[in-house]
């Protein structure tokens, strides 16, 4: 009867290895996804990521780069100590699984509190990063954004094209008695911005705050999403830890 007792929990310890090593493949499979995701909201959508005063948004993309390499990495380890059955191994790889669920916690709730107050941020900030620091010589980064941001969203201004009076540069003589940039134009030339007439320009009901709002918000969806739904998964993982672990510690040596 011992001896069945035995082979039993021997069965149960390969069956909980096998699913642990599935996991772990997948897992890793995740942690690319994750990271993905990380690297690609920071170098295809940094130009946005530069017009917020907050770095909120940026700091749930880094900590999803973060987490994703992590996770990587954890899943090799993961199957290591599944297959050499080595609890010192398994606990190194549960902390891990811990600290990474943590992160991925945190970059859902930063995505979720930023969520709630990206609205607001770009009403008080977005109309004076455009008028004051468009064309200034130490904000060239901001300038390309602008740019990016009225010919990708067909949007011209915070508000309304007539945000744009009140700029420095407009008011300035490098602007070549533009009224707005260039880049509010639906036709791109150059000084094609000297003439405001809704067919020559992008006159948008909310201008480009309301374009801008929506856009983060999508990507918002997304980091969460992803944060949260990985982190949710990887509980699986730590049961699956747990269950091998105390069937090792169970078995003779």
């Amino acid at each position: 009867m011992g001896v069945y007792e035995e082979k039993k929990e021997t069965c149960g310890t390969i069956c909980l290895k096998y699913l642990l090593f599935a996991f772990n493949f997948l897992f890793w499979l995740a942690g690319g996804v994750v990271m993905g995701v990380g690297v690609w909201t920071l170098l295809e959508k940094s130009d946005y990521i530069s017009l917020l005063s907050s770095k909120t948004y940026a700091a749930s993309a880094y900590i999803l780069v973060l987490a994703g390499a992590i996770v990587m990495v954890t899943g090799v380890l993961g199957c290591c100590a599944t297959f050499k059955e080595q609890r010192r191994l398994l606990r190194v790889y549960f902390v891990l699984l811990l600290c990474i669920f943590l992160l991925e916690i945190l970059a859902g709730v930063l995505a979720y509190i930023y969520y709630q107050q990206l609205n607001q941020e770009l009403k008080q900030n977005l109309r004076e990063t455009m008028t004051q620091k468009y064309q200034q010589s130490t904000h060239e980064h901001i300038t390309s954004a602008v740019d990016k941001l009225q010919e990708e969203f067909k949007c011209c201004g915070s508000n309304s094209s007539s945000d744009w009076a009140e700029s420095v540069w407009i008011r300035s003589r490098e602007a070549e008695g533009r009224v707005v940039p260039d880049s509010c134009c639906k036709s791109l030339t150059t000084l094609c911005g000297r003439r405001d007439h809704p067919s020559n320009i992008y006159k948008v009901e909310g201008g480009c705050i309301s374009k801008l709002e929506k856009f983060i918000l999508d990507h918002l969806k997304i980091i969460g999403a992803v944060g949260v739904g990985i982190a949710c998964v990887q509980v699986i993982g730590m049961v699956f830890t747990c269950c091998l672990y105390r069937s090792l510690k169970a078995e003779p040596y």
